[in-house]
């Protein structure tokens, strides 16, 4: 059953936000496709959890946001990691490995 953006791990999507986001910049939707479709619909990022998270990681200096035209013709919101951003990504990468490491332990063990 694929994972709903509410029932992910707190930080988690501003994660996979920020290591989209890496590469180039995107519009929401892309972004939440981009995340469907690498995780093979695994993970289903609804609008009412991924907009508010790229509006608190814009106000809190991890992206910046430009106006552009998306693949549909439309005027949206592009996103692109900061500086800022570059070096929280690093610094969760390391957390989530730790993380997922010793979750791994635990299910390992029984």
């Amino acid at each position: 059953m694929p994972r709903q953006g509410s029932d992910l791990l707190h930080g988690t999507l501003e994660l996979l936000v920020l290591r989209i986001v890496l590469d180039e910049a995107m519009n929401g939707y892309a972004i939440g496709r981009r995340i469907e479709v690498l995780t093979e619909d695994a993970l289903k990022i609804d609008e009412g959890s991924l907009y508010p998270a790229l509006y608190r990681m814009e106000r809190r200096g991890l992206l910046n946001a430009s106006w552009g035209i998306s693949e549909n013709n439309r005027r949206a919101k592009f996103y692109r990691i900061t500086r800022a951003g570059r070096r929280r990504l690093a610094s969760e990468r390391t957390n989530w490995s730790s993380f997922s490491a010793a979750v791994e332990k635990i299910l390992g063990s029984a």
